[in-house]
């Protein structure tokens, strides 16, 4: 495909007049679009007036097999994890497992994500039901094993090799599930893979509570202490994180995921991600399973900022929206694992992108695109989604496959694994 889009999307901002050859699932040239359409005569230009070619977004923290609770985590205390997701999971067979999977990735898919990482699942059920689901659906995955029993990791790592979609990783759900040596054990085995570790970190006040009467330490740095950060770690959420634990991270080269939905919907804080951007630590933004939207994402992530430390010390930009952009595209990437494959559009990355309407009241006049992404745009623009180079969506919804029966089956099956699960929801007044 030689692509011909009014707007480009490019690492140091929107550019005209460019296009971009795609071959075999990659950017193969980016460049001006006379030279290329020169280059390639062969090919019959496919000009998208009116429209920005732009990097798919890059979900650094999801729970593929939560979807069909998701409303029921509404007006509930901060930590959920036992009353909801654990129960709920744990109703979850092959077969709903795999819905719940491939539903999760079509809401994804449908709000501009080209990537998502799954943080592991505890329903009692082989991984692949979860691939299968993501694969199907046409999105780019990070799937992570719980091993926290310090078994099946290397199985895994190994299992999904040359996969053009599927993405190995590990994952233990939080420091306390697993013992000092299983921890060090798996980062060791996810810094010589060249894998992912995935592990919630100072998410909830009652988690680092917990952590410093059994350890005696604060999460990330009992992490830090036994020798599991560095570049392979993702930790999700870190919301509640000392001056020194940041310094940790960022001196060891970790990454953390900020999930600002998720901060609004259940959390006890929001992560200092603007502080984080200042002290080098390597961060990409993450739905935690809340809602698969990128604009809203971006949005989420610029307005919690401001609200918790932009007002109070009169930051008026608060990173910009380059910032939120970045950090939801190109360093998300890098934060999952991915840099050398997605993210941004450059040649030799996956061909994983948006076509995004920009002829549209909202973004008219337009002054800086970046900043009106952030603030203006929604997933109603999406005009079409590709994923290694092959369409997925067009105007929300799939070519090659039944999207609206896959909902239809979701809306039978959900609510029987909710009922199954017996979950302990505490009732808004």
């Amino acid at each position: 495909m030689l692509l011909v889009p009014e707007l480009l999307l490019l690492a140091d901002g929107p550019v005209r007049g460019q296009a971009v050859l795609v071959e075999s699932g990659k950017f193969r040239e980016t460049g001006p679009a006379e030279r290329l359409i020169a280059a390639h005569h062969d090919l019959h230009p496919v000009r998208l007036d009116g429209h920005l070619l732009m990097p798919g977004f890059i979900d650094a923290h999801h729970h593929l097999t939560q979807s069909f609770g998701k409303a029921k985590s509404f007006g509930q205390p901060s930590e959920i994890f036992k009353t909801i997701w654990e129960p709920l999971e744990h109703a979850l067979d092959e077969d709903t497992a795999y819905l719940a999977a491939k539903l999760a990735a079509l809401e994804a898919l449908r709000g501009g994500f080209t990537t998502v990482a799954d943080a592991g699942t505890r329903a009692p059920v082989d991984v692949a039901a979860l691939a299968k689901g993501t694969e199907e659906a046409g999105i780019r995955c990070v799937l992570s094993k719980i091993v926290s029993d310090g078994n099946g990791g290397p199985a895994h790592l190994g299992r999904w090799g040359g996969h053009p979609l599927i993405h190995p990783s590990l994952a233990i759900a939080v420091p306390e599930d697993a013992t000092a040596a299983v921890i060090k054990k798996t980062a060791d085995m996810c810094a010589e893979a060249g894998a992912v570790f995935q592990i919630h970190v100072n998410e909830h006040l009652a988690s680092v509570e917990r952590s410093l009467k059994s350890v005696g330490r604060r999460p990330i740095d009992y992490l830090h202490h036994i020798g599991a950060l560095g570049p392979h770690l993702l930790g999700a959420h870190a919301t509640l994180t000392t001056p020194t634990e940041m310094r940790q991270l960022a001196d060891s080269g970790s990454a953390v995921s900020y999930n600002p939905v998720a901060s609004a919907w259940k959390g006890n804080a929001v992560a200092q991600a603007t502080m984080m951007a200042a002290m080098d630590v390597r961060f990409g933004t993450g739905t935690d399973g809340t809602r698969g939207d990128g604009f809203r994402l971006v949005d989420a992530a610029e307005s919690a900022q401001r609200l918790t430390s932009g007002l109070a010390t009169g930051d008026s930009s608060c990173g910009a929206g380059r910032l939120w952009l970045d950090h939801a595209t190109r360093l998300s990437a890098d934060a999952v694992g991915l840099s050398k494959v997605t993210g941004e559009i450059a040649v030799g990355k996956a061909a994983d992108f948006l076509v995004v309407d920009v002829n549209v009241p909202e973004l008219t006049p337009s002054f800086d695109l970046r900043w009106e992404l952030v603030r203006l745009s929604n997933r109603d623009q999406i005009t079409a989604v590709v994923v290694d180079g092959r369409l997925r969506l067009w105007d929300g919804w799939p070519q090659d496959w039944d999207g609206r029966a896959l909902v239809a089956r979701a809306a039978e099956v959900g609510p029987q694994v909710v009922r199954r699960a017996k979950l302990q929801w505490v009732k808004p007044t």
